[in-house]
């Protein structure tokens, strides 16, 4: 998670060397706003192809993609109104449909700004695409008609074009504001997201106990911020690793969805919480032990922190702090 991607050869030997059979790959990514795109992308479907590792493509941010300097209308032209925006999609490398392991998975919710319609659509090997349609049809009936219908105008490419547009320069702005305000607090981005609308950053840098991810999250909902702690897109099978532990701990994701007045104001109190563990730092154990149970408190989980970890691991995170 914390690098921009994996390499391609990183990858087939990661695939190949664990025998893995199937593949889901968020592209561009959530939660680091990377894509993998170019000679990679064709690439990781090179390798899906020789290997006959099925690659299921998530590309619901396909249309989130700034920084394109292409001047091709083929790789997404200068925007002037006339040419197609740059997007990401593995389908341009992919062969043949029907033999290619490759599903690509796009929908309504985020590229067309309408969750509420709960439409999606797979371009996938016919075989699998009538499985999915049986297995549909058996689960819920698929998508009502009315739905689909409603949603056609939306398929029109000149509309999508020029919404395509709209779209990354609207979030390109709020992107850009939202990185120069991180910077300026101190929270680093090593990564400069080129995608999506979220920021993968780094609270490292930040006085404790704020550059814990829980404990950031907890002062956050004190000033109604909201953000994802790394520890939850820590995959950990079987819960191997203690959440102390983990190379995630120190990130956090922010997203620049919001409206640019949300962004303004969140920033204003996030500049608060900060200013205010500048003053008076306090270690992680500290906090823990003074937490008075009524942020993020459920009176059936307890803190936020008890939520997510067994009691062994929070004695070890405390333990170690002190």
């Amino acid at each position: 998670v914390n690098e921009a991607f994996m390499d391609p050869d990183e990858f087939e030997f990661q695939t190949v060397g664990r025998g893995v059979g199937t593949v889901l790959l968020s592209n561009p990514c959530n939660p680091t706003g990377q894509s993998i795109e170019g000679d990679n992308l064709e690439k990781y479907v090179g390798i899906a192809r020789k290997h006959n590792v099925a690659m299921i493509m998530d590309e619901f941010y396909s249309h989130y993609y700034y920084d394109s300097d292409a001047v091709s209308p083929a790789e997404g032209g200068a925007d002037d109104d006339t040419n197609w925006p740059k997007t990401v999609s593995s389908s341009k490398y992919i062969d043949d449909v029907n033999k290619d392991p490759i599903l690509i998975v796009n929908g309504l919710t985020k590229n067309w700004r309408c969750p509420g319609l709960r439409l999606c659509w797979v371009v996938a090997p016919a075989p699998i695409v009538e499985l999915l349609g049986a297995a549909g049809s058996f689960l819920d009936g698929g998508a009502n008609a009315p739905s689909q219908h409603l949603a056609l105008p939306l398929m029109d490419l000149e509309f999508i074009r020029r919404d395509t547009w709209a779209l990354q320069r609207h979030f390109k702005l709020k992107r850009d504001y939202f990185l120069k305000e991180l910077e300026e607090l101190g929270i680093m981005v090593v990564n400069k997201p080129n995608a999506t609308f979220y920021v993968w950053a780094d609270l490292s840098n930040l006085p404790a106990p704020l550059n814990d991810s829980l404990l950031f999250l907890n002062e956050c909902t004190k000033h109604k911020i909201i953000c994802v702690p790394g520890v939850f897109f820590d995959v950990n099978p079987r819960g191997i690793r203690q959440i102390a532990r983990s190379m995630c701990n120190q990130n956090v994701r922010f997203s620049y969805g919001p409206p640019m007045q949300n962004l303004v104001v969140g920033i204003k109190n996030l500049k608060e919480i900060i200013k205010k563990f500048k003053i008076a730092p306090m270690r992680a154990s500290v906090y823990v032990k003074t937490m008075t149970g009524k942020s993020l408190t459920d009176s059936r989980a307890g803190t936020l922190r008890e939520t997510f970890c067994a009691p062994s691991t929070l004695t070890s995170h405390i333990a170690e702090d002190e």
